[in-house]
């Protein structure tokens, strides 16, 4: 099949935007990062947001007010993650758009057996969470996350701006660089809303099953009551 010499261009471009952005902005402020991507792509840039907490949201919604913030509803949500949605919708000025996958729990249920996220994990956040984000990213061309390089090894090396080859964007990580405290002071200094399960001991918030979820026990990085003893450390959505 023949890819369109435009639209090739076009990527071409965008990729090398981010690779001069990467390192122009390796040292930036959250804030200027995030003013330099509504300079760039304004409405053409969105937040996805998993409603842990809405500390990136807030920021991109004062570089750009109104700006849409993707949240994935896997129909496995905690009741606390719904109603952190809720409120950063109401209380925000941003435009939160709620993503669904193709099928319903039950129907995946019927097709695939009940609870595939306890024995195929990962055919499970493709379904219900990388399939619909990369419908949901149609129409822009950038998103910006809360990946931060102090979460788990494999978030590590996770640059400030970055090419997404796999979805043709341009991948925004304005607090990479924060630590916990970063993001501690940062939340009281601005009354940003947090997921009452980190109040609960949850250190990083998915879908409620245990496979899914735990709180995770100490000494353990902030990620490790993720999908605990499968081996699998991330959903797919960064991969």
């Amino acid at each position: 099949m023949s890819t369109d010499p435009e639209t090739t261009a076009a990527a071409r471009d965008l990729a090398a935007l981010a690779t001069a952005a990467a390192r122009d902005l390796e040292e930036a402020p959250a804030q200027e990062i995030l003013r330099w991507a509504a300079d760039t792509f304004g409405r053409g840039l969105c937040v996805t947001s998993s409603m842990e907490d809405a500390v990136v949201a807030h920021l991109a919604s004062t570089a750009l007010p109104g700006i849409d913030v993707l949240f994935l509803d896997t129909g496995y949500h905690f009741p606390e993650t719904i109603g952190t949605r809720d409120a950063v919708a109401a209380t925000m000025p941003l435009n939160v758009i709620t993503l669904t996958p193709r099928q319903s729990v039950a129907e995946q249920d019927a097709e695939y057996g009940p609870d595939l996220h306890d024995r195929d994990p990962d055919l499970c956040c493709s379904l219900r969470k990388v399939e619909p984000l990369q419908r949901g990213l149609m129409g822009y061309d950038a998103w910006a996350t809360g990946l931060r390089r102090d979460e788990s090894p494999s978030r590590a090396a996770t640059p400030v701006v970055a090419w997404d080859a796999k979805r043709r964007k341009v991948k925004i990580a304005p607090i990479a660089r924060w630590t916990q405290d970063d993001v501690d002071a940062y939340v009281q200094a601005n009354g940003v809303l947090l997921n009452p399960l980190l109040w609960e001991g949850y250190t990083s918030v998915g879908c409620a099953p245990l496979s899914c979820t735990r709180k995770p026990g100490e000494g353990e990085d902030a990620r490790a009551g993720r999908w605990a003893g499968s081996g699998k450390v991330e959903c797919g959505i960064h991969l």
